[in-house]
């Protein structure tokens, strides 16, 4: 996965309370420890290293594009919820797999269904 990052500072905690998630599942979707996300969040910290760093990036795009599509609730049903257009799995599990372009592929297309 190659990615450019911006340098400006991607907050964990933002990015996790915008997603409705645990520290447990942040740390699971960056590939990290749950020590590790907490020390973030405590010290008002980004992840160094490049992985989860580019992970932490692409969800704060889904956090971003699925705020302007839904509800905090409507967006936490979209994440957890299994759909046909993600073969039955959910976007949380697509996320975990680091498959990003179908979940902001269906962001993008609701978006543009409800601009219409």
């Amino acid at each position: 996965m190659t990615a450019v990052v911006s340098t400006h500072l991607l907050n964990p905690l933002n990015v996790r309370q915008q997603l409705s998630l645990s520290q447990e599942r942040l740390a699971q979707l960056l590939g990290v420890s749950v020590k590790t996300v907490s020390r973030w969040e405590r010290e008002a910290r980004q992840p160094t290293d490049s992985n989860p760093l580019e992970r932490l990036a692409k969800l704060k795009e889904v956090a971003e594009l699925g705020r302007m599509v839904y509800t905090e609730n409507g967006l936490k049903e979209f994440l957890k919820t299994p759909l046909p257009v993600f073969g039955g799995r959910s976007a949380l599990d697509l996320l975990q797999l680091g498959d990003y372009q179908p979940v902001l592929g269906a962001l993008a297309a609701d978006f543009e269904g409800s601009s219409a």
